[in-house]
């Protein structure tokens, strides 16, 4: 597929031909958005096509934004699952966000991490134990719960102690590589679940298995938000931020020296840079986006406890990495969301296509057996598939063009630079003689 698209780019007619399938793929998902989920997946062929599109990268995003901001939520309105089509788009934002962060710390710095979802679990704690009156099981002062408007406060408050337990888990594993490092990742996700779920004694903090429920919503200006499309462009504003973000760190000189360090850890260091705080950047960015996400989570749901933050969500965020393309930011968006539509809309509708077959005696799988309910045999097999036959990914990671201009005008500045090193040598066999005869 991406062959095809690839050929059909690299012309005048192929580009006409695609502009015109993004149309009819844009159109018929919207048309069909209240009706069928096979608009989602319209939804996401129309975002691959427009990848492949000769546009700049502003007027994509423009466009994007315009389909993502408006016609998506218009034509979902006009049907009866309003709310339900803006929850599957709330939570595309969520995951999107966190893969982000993983992929600074897999794709960008090559650190496999497979205790993501810990981050996540930070920020949803994070909040509910303060927007709720848990926090006065363990804090004599204070007013608890804390109003609704103060869950733009911890938004960022979110992000700070996630990039806390980054950088905590960074630390001890400066000196790990490979799949050392991908275990001991794998044991602080599982240390902060087990945590969650305990830590209702000696010291009720966490109110422990029985979980945190009756979370305050958050308000605007006396506006309590609530609904799935409220938070949807909530999450939408923070995805900008976000992408906003990634996108100054992939080009900046923190993200070059993540990719040196990817590339040749010994290089790197040679060449000067500091590995200690390269890598200890990467854990603590990565981290507060998905803690962000985190305090949104737990405010949408008005309820967090620790079952919603197992291994499977740590391995469903990195296939989304992996799938999307490492490294790649339209990737990594269109990853996330493949793998949550699949979740939610696809697996579970064919789970159910199955059961109304068992029911009218056509054929008999076993309610174990349901593609709703092997969701990590599946996308493990997912994983394993683009390892070994796509392993750059359903969108490459494109190095960024070499500026002619810069080097141009770096040149004019610096004469030596521009100078053939060839003229140099030649130079000075011809004084060697010259000076051999005085």
């Amino acid at each position: 597929m991406n062959a095809l698209l690839g050929k059909l780019a690299q012309n005048k007619k192929g580009q006409i031909i695609l502009f015109a399938i993004y149309v009819l793929a844009t159109s018929g998902g919207l048309i069909l958005l209240r009706d069928s989920v096979i608009a989602f997946l319209l939804l996401l062929f129309s975002i691959l096509i427009l990848y492949y599109l000769k546009l700049g990268i502003r007027t994509k995003w423009i466009i994007g934004l315009i389909i993502i901001g408006f016609l998506v939520p218009f034509s979902a309105s006009q049907g009866d699952s309003y709310q339900s089509f803006m929850e599957v788009g709330t939570l595309v934002g969520i995951y999107v966000a966190m893969a982000l962060g993983l992929n600074i710390v897999v794709g960008f710095a090559g650190l496999l991490d497979l205790g993501f979802i810990a981050f996540f679990a930070v920020g949803a704690y994070t909040y509910a134990i303060f927007a709720t009156d848990q926090a006065s099981q363990f804090m004599p002062f204070g007013n608890y719960p804390l109003p609704g408007g103060s869950f733009w406060v911890f938004i960022i408050i979110g992000a700070c102690v996630a990039a806390i337990f980054g950088i905590l888990l960074g630390v001890p594993v400066l000196r790990v590589r490979g799949d050392y490092l991908a275990i001991v990742t794998l044991g602080f996700g599982e240390i902060i679940r087990i945590l969650l779920n305990n830590m209702d004694k000696p010291v009720n903090i966490t109110n422990g298995s029985m979980g945190i429920a009756s979370i305050t919503p958050p308000n605007f200006f006396g506006i309590s938000i609530g609904t799935s499309s409220q938070f949807y462009y909530i999450v939408l504003g923070i995805f900008l931020v976000v992408i906003y973000t990634v996108r100054k760190l992939e080009n900046s000189k923190l993200g070059r020296a993540w990719k040196a360090v990817r590339d040749n850890e010994i290089a790197a260091q040679s060449s000067g840079i500091p590995l200690v705080k390269t890598k200890l950047a990467a854990f603590a960015i990565g981290a507060s986006f998905s803690g962000m996400m985190g305090v949104v989570f737990s405010a949408k749901q008005m309820f967090v406890d620790a079952t919603s933050f197992t291994y499977l969500e740590s391995t469903m965020v990195l296939v989304m990495v992996v799938l999307g393309g490492m490294g790649s930011v339209p990737g990594v968006i269109l990853g996330a969301a493949i793998v949550i539509i699949l979740r939610t809309q696809v697996l579970t509708e064919i789970s159910n296509w199955l059961t109304q077959l068992g029911t009218s005696g056509i054929i008999n799988i076993p309610p174990a057996l349901s593609p709703a309910k092997m969701q990590l045999l599946i996308f493990g097999l997912l994983l394993i598939i683009f390892a070994l036959y796509r392993p750059q990914g359903l969108i490459p990671h494109k190095n960024r063009p070499v500026d002619q201009k810069k080097i141009q005008k770096l040149a004019e500045k610096e004469p030596s630079l521009s100078r053939n090193p060839a003229d140099k040598s030649i130079g000075t066999e011809e004084a060697e003689p010259g000076g051999a005869e005085t």
